[in-house]
C-alpha cells in the first residue's frame, strides 16, 4: 500500500491546516484520469483535451482581405498626392479573381475574398473613390495594409490547441473551422456522493420529529455536474459503522473521488475519520476556517488495502461549509483530476467593505457578500446572517468576503478582498 506521506511538509499539522496549505496538500496529491476517449466535436463540449489538437491546414488558408476596399500594389502608389489606377475587376469571399494584379491596376476586394497575385495592399473603401473605370487613392497608405497572410494565424501541422484544455464553446469553433470532426479527451470524472445522519429525511416525505430534508446532496450534484463530473448518487446513509464502510466500499469500486456530506466532526455517531482510517488513510481533518474547520481528506480502497484507491473529501454537515468547502478544496482537485493544465486560481481583488464585520483571528473565514459600485469604486457588504446553516446566504451572494487569519475584525470602510461566485452557485 502506497502511504500518503506528509512528513516532509512543512508546517504540516494535521489537526488545524491553512486553507492555503490545505489546498496544496490536495492538489499536490492529485493526477489527471488516463483513461482517453474519441468523441465528436460537438460532444466534447466542457471535456478536457488528452491530446493536442493539430491544425491540418494552414489558418487563414489564402492571403486574403481583411477589409472591403481595393488591393492594389504598392509600389504604384505616389507618396505625394493622389494616383489614379484602373479598376479590373472584383474580388468576392469564395469567389477570387482570374488573374494577376498588373502595374498601375486596381481589384475590387471584399472581406475575405483571396488577395490576388501582385497585390501587397489594401485600400479600404471608406477613403478610396470610384470614377468610371479608375480608382483615385490618397497618399499615405502603408505595404501590408488591411490584409491577413496565408498560415498568420495557424501553420499547418502546428498545435491549434493544447492537451489539458477545457473545451469552451470557442476551442469548439477553432476545432470545426479546422475541418477536425473527432478529438480525443480525457473520460469524465466519476464522483460518488453521499449523506450521512439519522436526521436526514429523503424529499418528497414527511419530515419526523427533528428530521430535516437532505440538501446537501442535490447541491453537490448542481456543482459537480456544471463541473462536467459523472455523479453517483448514493443516497443518504445512516450513522452506523457498518452501514458506513459498506458505503464507502461500493463508493470507493466505482469512482474516482467520493464526496460525503456530514460525519466528520466530533460526535459520538461522526465516524467518517474513523472509517477512512480502517479503509484508508486520513491526510488530514481540521483546516483554520470558517465555516468548514472540521473536512477530512484521504483515501480509501474498496477492499481497505492494496490498489490506487480513490481519493475522499469528508465535508461538513451544514448546507454552507459544504459549498465553501467544495470550492475551495474539491473544485480545483476535481479539475486537476479532468486534467486541466494549470489548474484555474479564483482571483482575489480589493473591494471596500461598507458594514462592520466580526472575525476571530488565527482563521481565514468566508463571509458572503453582495458586490456594488458607488462612485466608480467596488464596494461589498455582507448578505445578513452569516451563519454555516443559512443556505439563502449563498443564494443572495455573488462574492465570498475572504478575511485573512491575521484580521481580526472589519470596520466600515475598511478594505477587504472578494472572490466573485458569479458562474459558479
Amino acid at each position: 500500500m502506497t502511504s500518503l506521506n506528509f512528513s516532509c511538509l512543512d508546517d504540516y499539522d494535521p489537526n488545524s491546516l491553512s486553507v492555503d496549505r490545505a489546498r496544496r496538500v490536495v492538489l499536490d496529491m492529485m493526477a489527471p484520469v488516463r483513461v482517453h476517449e474519441r468523441v465528436f466535436v460537438r460532444q466534447a463540449l466542457g471535456r478536457v483535451l488528452a491530446e493536442d489538437v493539430v491544425s491540418p491546414v494552414d489558418v487563414p488558408a489564402h492571403d486574403n482581405s481583411a477589409m472591403d476596399g481595393w488591393a492594389v500594389r504598392h509600389a504604384d502608389l505616389a507618396t505625394a498626392g493622389e494616383t489614379r489606377l484602373k479598376n479590373v475587376g472584383t474580388a468576392l469571399a469564395g469567389r477570387a479573381f482570374d488573374g494577376k494584379l498588373g502595374r498601375g491596376e486596381a481589384l475590387r476586394i471584399m472581406t475575405g475574398a483571396v488577395l490576388p497575385a501582385g497585390a501587397d495592399c489594401v485600400v479600404i473603401q471608406e477613403v478610396a473613390r470610384a470614377e468610371g473605370d479608375e480608382v483615385i487613392v490618397p497618399p499615405g497608405q502603408r505595404a501590408e495594409q488591411n490584409l491577413r497572410r496565408a498560415g498568420e494565424d495557424l501553420k499547418a501541422g502546428e498545435a491549434a490547441i493544447h492537451a489539458g484544455t477545457l473545451l469552451r464553446p470557442a476551442e469548439i469553433g477553432i476545432i470545426a473551422s479546422l475541418g477536425v470532426a473527432e478529438v480525443s479527451v480525457r473520460r469524465r470524472v466519476r464522483v460518488a456522493i453521499f449523506s450521512t445522519g439519522d436526521e436526514l429525511c429523503s424529499i418528497g416525505t414527511p419530515l419526523s420529529p427533528g428530521a430535516v430534508y437532505d440538501s446537501n446532496r442535490y447541491t453537490l450534484w448542481g456543482m459537480l455536474t456544471r463541473l462536467g463530473c459523472e455523479v453517483i448518487d448514493m443516497g443518504v446513509v445512516k450513522d452506523r459503522p457498518d452501514a458506513l464502510e459498506l458505503a464507502f466500499k461500493e463508493a470507493s469500486a466505482c469512482a474516482d473521488a467520493v464526496i460525503t456530506s456530514g460525519g466528520v466532526s466530533v460526535g459520538e455517531a461522526d465516524f467518517i475519520k474513523q472509517m477512512m482510517a480502517k479503509l484508508g488513510e486520513v491526510a488530514f481533518w481540521k483546516i483554520a476556517m470558517k465555516p468548514g474547520r472540521p473536512m477530512a481528506f484521504g483515501r480509501i480502497r474498496s477492499d481497505g488495502a492494496g490498489g490506487a484507491g480513490t481519493w475522499l473529501f469528508g465535508l461538513p454537515g451544514n448546507p454552507v461549509a459544504v459549498m465553501i468547502t467544495f470550492y475551495q478544496f474539491v473544485r480545483p482537485a476535481l479539475l486537476k483530476l479532468m486534467g486541466i493544465d494549470p489548474v484555474p486560481e479564483f482571483p482575489l481583488f480589493p473591494a471596500r467593505c461598507v458594514e462592520a464585520m466580526k472575525k476571530g483571528r488565527g482563521r481565514t473565514e468566508f463571509q458572503r457578500g453582495i458586490l456594488f459600485q458607488e462612485h466608480g469604486e467596488w464596494c461589498v457588504r455582507p448578505t445578513g446572517a452569516q451563519g454555516s446553516g443559512v443556505l439563502s446566504s449563498m443564494a443572495k451572494a455573488d462574492c465570498l468576503i475572504v478575511l485573512e487569519p491575521a484580521r481580526d475584525k472589519v470596520s466600515a470602510g475598511d478594505t477587504v478582498m472578494v472572490q466573485l461566485m458569479n458562474g459558479l452557485v
